[in-house]
This record gives structure tokens, C-alpha cells and sequence, in this order.
């Protein structure tokens, strides 16, 4: 059996590695698109605070690790899957047969239609490469403006205070990272950037970008031009799927998968930010989030195999610390129906729980790290609460023992 996998990050690299040891004869194939070993880009921003180097972000750091294991690695741009004779096309005329192929081939960061982004000094920051021409602009003192503030944009904001730059950041959203965080959180998190030095620009858009003396000008559709030395774009991503056109592939968002992570087309399979499959709790979604990818690329690398697992659905998840305030959201946090709420202004801290019946589904924290596990504990157990509902409504703060006394009851009645 040959098993070709396209894409080398978390679930390209989890996938490999589980089907070397689920079915010892087959044939691995890994293919990579980028010159470089595979990497993590949930590290990449952290290069530019010089904590870790380029090397630092690689997900094998041991030397011939993939050949160690017998994985055949590939680098090369994959242009076309052609399921009906079975083959792969890469960009350099090559063809790759396979008889199962999983399509782990991540996201391309969003181009939002503003004039100018071609320009010297505009970058995104989503590879090893932009990382370098990032560094070389962010110099101390520089002026940069972050176009977005979503979680990725919040990763490079930190980064680059630590780099010592004059920050603007503009947001389109009336608040920080707002998928992931509500009113009362978005405002006790902009408070705080902004205490650290940040300027914020919330509800503003780029409307052009244009080079102005040795530098550049960002136009806004509010207020003054801002200058900048480095504008650094992050305003979301598109799931990799343009070299699946034609091939029959089910694609939405991202390739649509069902519980054993298996696309429209058998035989073909879809694992991490590509995948748009089932979520913890029902539905169905794209959860762009490293633990989700290494989930993906286990279960379905089983399921190739001919193990015939199923995925219990991928929990909606974020935890981020940004210039030392910690702020995590589970679940289905964002219901004003059932829910409970502690909020101290004074001290940085807010927690939120939202119930559905005798189940916690959703929590949203901010500037505590002490039961940021506890809260996912409880959300992915499903454990009924019973009583420990209404004293979680009346405070907040006794997560931990609702989580001990539930769990301590489940397991005695199992």
C-alpha cells in the first residue's frame, strides 16, 4: 500500500509517523511545499523575538529522522490530484502515484483588497521568509503598523513589542481577537495592550497603502494617514484546496470530511486547517488549531491504515498570551442565556461559563492560568454537574472543585 500525504506540518507529520506503525509495509510518502525541514508557523513569530531560531520551529529536530523511519520526504509544489488514476502532479512535471493520499496542505494567509500590499515593506508573517524580512524592518524605534488582531495577529503584536518598534495595530472587528473573546473580554484585553504601549486603531480599516519619502503611508478610513518603516498583514486564512478543482472533491470552506476524516472521494482524506470537519458537540467547521491537526492526522492515518477509528469532533479552542495577560476560550462560550460571569476590572481577571442543561459547553478566561486545563476538562468530559451547576452560576471561581466532585462521581458510578 502506498500512502502519500500533501503537506509536512502537524497533521502531514503526525499522519506519517502513525502510519509507519500502523501498517509497517506500506510505503510513505511525505511531500512538502517549502525548502525548508517540516515546520511549526505557530512558532514562526516567536523567531522574531530571537527566543529561538529558524531551526527552533522544526517539528523533528533529530538528523534523518524521516529517513530513520523509512518516510520518503518530497519537497514540491503539488498542482493538480487526480483521483480516477490515482496520481499526484507536482509543480516540477513529476508524478506521484498513490493508492490512499491524504491532503494536509494547511492554509494561505487572506490578501484584503487594499492598494499597495505588493509594495517593498509590506509582508505577511507566515514562513521562515517572511520572518527574515520582517526582522530586517522591525529594527528598535522603527515604526510598524499590524493590520489585524486575531489570534495570529496577537502572537506577532507581542513579538514585535519585544523587538522594540512603535506598534499601531488596526483592527476591522470593534474589538481584539474577537472571534475568541466577547465585549466585556475585547475590553479588558485592548485596555491592556494599550497600557503596554500599543496603539489601537479597532473598527478601522486600510483603505491603501503608498510609499511615502523611504517609507510607507497607510491610509485609513478614519483618521490620519499613519506612517510605517513595516506594515505586517494578518487578517485570516483560506484552506490550501485551488489544486483540488476538478478532481471532485467536496469543498466548502475546507475540504468537507466525515468521521473517519475521509473527503467526498474515497480513498482521499483531509486532516488539520484544510479539513472542515466534525466539531466537539455537533457540527461541522474548520478549527484552525495545532492540537485539532495533530487529532486530524492520527485518526485519519488510522483510518488509511484500515483501522476504522472515529473522531469524536475537534473542541473549538484558544489559549494566548499576549504582553503577559493569558486569555483562553472552549467551546460554545459565546450563548447570553445560561451563563455565568466573574469579572475584576481591577485585577485583570474575567471568567465565563455558558451551561446547556446540566453541561458546561463553553468558557471564556482571562488573566489566570489556573484552570485553563479544568475548564477543557469539564467542556470535553460531558459530565453532568447536577447540583455543581447553580454553585458554578453563584461563583465562578469553583471550577476546580466542580471538576474533582463530578469526575469523582462519574468514575464511581462507571
Amino acid at each position: 500500500m502506498k500512502y502519500v500525504i500533501i503537506g509536512s506540518g502537524p497533521a502531514g507529520v503526525t499522519a506519517a509517523e502513525t502510519l509507519v506503525k500502523a501498517d509497517p509495509g506500506g510505503n510513505v510518502v511525505l511531500i512538502g511545499g517549502e525548502p525548508h525541514p517540516p515546520y511549526s508557523r505557530m512558532a514562526i513569530p516567536y523567531v522574531l523575538t530571537g527566543k529561538i531560531k529558524a531551526e527552533g520551529t522544526y517539528l523533528r529536530k533529530t538528523k534523518g529522522h524521516f529517513d530513520n523511519l523509512g518516510i520518503d520526504y518530497i519537497q514540491g509544489q503539488v498542482v493538480k490530484v487526480d483521483p480516477e488514476q490515482s496520481v499526484i502532479s507536482l509543480a516540477d512535471g513529476k508524478v506521484v502515484p498513490y493508492d490512499k493520499v491524504l491532503v494536509a496542505t494547511g492554509a494561505t494567509p487572506k490578501s484584503p483588497p487594499v492598494l499597495g500590499l505588493e509594495l517593498p515593506g509590506v509582508h505577511h508573517c507566515w514562513t521562515l521568509e517572511d520572518v527574515a524580512n520582517i526582522a530586517e524592518r522591525a529594527q528598535k524605534g522603527s515604526y510598524v503598523v499590524l493590520m489585524g488582531a486575531g489570534f495570529i495577529g496577537c502572537i506577532i503584536l507581542e513579538s514585535l513589542m519585544e523587538r522594540g518598534v512603535s506598534l499601531t495595530v488596526v483592527e476591522t472587528e470593534d474589538r481584539l481577537i474577537s472571534r475568541m473573546m466577547d465585549a466585556a473580554g475585547g475590553a479588558m484585553l485592548k485596555k491592556w495592550v494599550e497600557a503596554k504601549g500599543v496603539t489601537l486603531r479597532t473598527s478601522t480599516q486600510v483603505t491603501a497603502i503608498s510609499e511615502h519619502g523611504s517609507g510607507l503611508a497607510v491610509s485609513l478610513d478614519k483618521g490620519a494617514d499613519l506612517k510605517a518603516d513595516l506594515v505586517v498583514v494578518s487578517v485570516g486564512v483560506t484552506p490550501n484546496t485551488a489544486f483540488l478543482k476538478g478532481s471532485g472533491v467536496d469543498v466548502n470552506t475546507g475540504i468537507v470530511v466525515d468521521d473517519r476524516l475521509q473527503s467526498s472521494v474515497s480513498g482521499l482524506y483531509a486532516a488539520g486547517d484544510v479539513a472542515e470537519g466534525p466539531g466537539f458537540g455537533g457540527g461541522v467547521d474548520v478549527h484552525a488549531v495545532q492540537p485539532t491537526s495533530v487529532d486530524h492526522g492520527r485518526i485519519a492515518a488510522l483510518n488509511m491504515a484500515g483501522k476504522d477509528v472515529a473522531y469524536q469532533g475537534s473542541l473549538m479552542m484558544n489559549v494566548l498570551d499576549t504582553l503577559g495577560l493569558v486569555s483562553a476560550s472552549f467551546g460554545h462560550w459565546s450563548g447570553e442565556d445560561d451563563v455565568a460571569v466573574q469579572l475584576n476590572t481591577a485585577q485583570n481577571r474575567y471568567l465565563k461559563l455558558a451551561f446547556e442543561g446540566e453541561y458546561l459547553i463553553g468558557a471564556l478566561s482571562l488573566g489566570r492560568t489556573d484552570q485553563i486545563g479544568v475548564l477543557r476538562g469539564l467542556i470535553q468530559s460531558r459530565i453532568k454537574l447536577g447540583r455543581w451547576k447553580e454553585k458554578l452560576k453563584a461563583n465562578p471561581s469553583l471550577i476546580a472543585e466542580a471538576y474533582v466532585a463530578c469526575t469523582h462521581v462519574f468514575s464511581r458510578a462507571g
